[in-house]
């Protein structure tokens, strides 16, 4: 096994095209890194410059304790994954896993030892002699991580593995996928889209955005503590909810304001960003995830200055929980995070900034941010129904406006 480093690298395209800029990006000996992002965003060119497949501009990429530079891509001893299975139809599973061995002149008999192991850890055994077409999305997956590990590389690379496979069996392979990792210890750098996939998967997971690397972290850390707006609002799903606000003395107290709502921030929320109280009456971005909204009824005794009073405008039941959709009459988001956020949701009147405010001086005519919940499944919220619902303030993100810069920790 080996670490995989890349140092600085650049990959300009001849018509000026940054796709890469000045990524830094170290996967241990043995770690399951996820590189995740929007479409576009050159998470695919990195790997593909770690393959050998992509010509790097500038900067230098290390596997082991070599720079591969300019090692050819089949000497690089990685096994690449790609979302296309890339099976010979006329070959059989064993001789589609076996066949990069034969290329490389290794022995029958361990090939067939490395292809009968690669069956097992796989659970292929009872389908070595089959063809592709007699074969399930799931099992041609299989067979081609089967072809990648009957190479024993230093690295595996996968490039959105999972994307043609429907929903049901995406969570079926990914659990595989992640298990066969574990199992063998070897260094994996996998691309995908899906921030699911990166959550349950990565040991840690890199951030992209435009080719710039946002934040490398636990998965958890990059939930519970995002580094900017970009990332807050891009891990997790339902997706982060996020609106203008202002910082309001009243006393010793802090409320946030948005609209004709006023949340009281307790004191846990201050000790956690001492800086809030440098922002007063300044605009910010403030992010509240849906699950750290709740419906009243469903929270004895909690304090009505930290709730708030809407419309529902949709409840979705999902069985174990509901998504609340509610507005409130607060300035929307519109920044360059927000735009990127809202195309990579496919919301083209986010995209568009239609119906907002362009900024000081603008009409300043009646403008809603949508927000969604995620509550209790007992909740008696109802489509047209006026709701409570609980913030758990101590849980809310604060943004700088202008940078999309998270507050936290004492920084400004």
């Amino acid at each position: 096994m080996a670490s995989v480093a890349l140092e600085h690298v650049y990959k300009v395209y001849d018509d000026g095209t940054v796709a890469v800029s000045d990524l830094d990006l170290e996967v241990r000996d043995g770690e399951f890194m996820v590189l995740v992002g929007p479409s576009g965003c050159g998470k695919t060119t990195a790997l593909r410059m770690v393959a050998g497949l992509e010509e790097i501009s500038s900067g230098v990429v290390s596997i082991g304790d070599r720079s591969v530079n300019d090692v050819p891509a089949k000497d690089r001893d990685i096994a690449m994954v790609f979302q296309n299975y890339a099976l010979y139809p006329h070959l059989t599973v064993a001789e589609n896993m076996g066949f990069g061995l034969k290329l490389r002149k290794v022995g029958k008999a361990e090939t067939r030892q490395r292809v009968e192991r690669a069956g097992h850890i796989l659970g292929l055994q009872e389908l070595l002699g089959r063809k592709p077409r007699q074969l399930s999305g799931g099992q041609r997956q299989r067979v081609a991580m089967g072809r990648a590990i009957v190479r024993e590389p230093q690295a595996f690379l996968m490039d959105e593995p999972l994307s043609n496979l429907d929903a049901k069996l995406r969570v079926q392979m990914r659990a595989e996928i992640a298990r066969i990792q574990r199992d063998l210890e070897v260094t994996t750098l996998y691309v995908t889209h899906d921030q699911t996939e990166a959550m349950t998967m990565g040991d840690r997971v890199a951030v992209m955005k435009r080719g710039v690397l946002q934040q490398v972290d636990a998965p958890q850390q990059l939930y519970d503590n995002p580094v900017n707006l970009f990332v807050g609002g891009f891990i997790g799903s339902p997706a982060m909810n996020l609106l203008e606000a202002r910082l309001e003395p009243e006393g010793d107290r802090l409320f946030a304001s948005f609209g004709s709502h006023r949340l009281l921030l307790d004191a846990g929320a201050l000790a956690a960003r001492p800086s809030l109280r440098d922002r007063l009456d300044q605009p910010l971005v403030m992010g509240v995830r849906p699950e750290d909204l709740e419906d009243a009824e469903l929270v004895p005794g909690c304090d009505a200055q930290r709730c708030l009073d809407v419309d529902v405008d949709l409840v979705e039941q999902m069985g174990s929980e509901a998504y609340v959709h509610f507005a409130v009459d607060a300035q929307p988001v519109l920044t360059d995070d927000t735009r990127d956020l809202a195309r990579d949701a496919g919301d083209v009147g986010a995209v568009a900034g239609t119906g907002l405010a362009a900024g000081p001086g603008a009409a300043q005519e009646a403008q809603t941010t949508g927000l969604v919940a995620r509550v209790g499944p007992r909740t008696q919220a109802r489509k047209g129904s006026a709701t409570r619902l609980v913030v758990d303030v101590g849980r809310l993100h604060f943004f700088d406006l202008a940078t999309g810069e998270a507050i936290s920790d004492g920084r400004g």
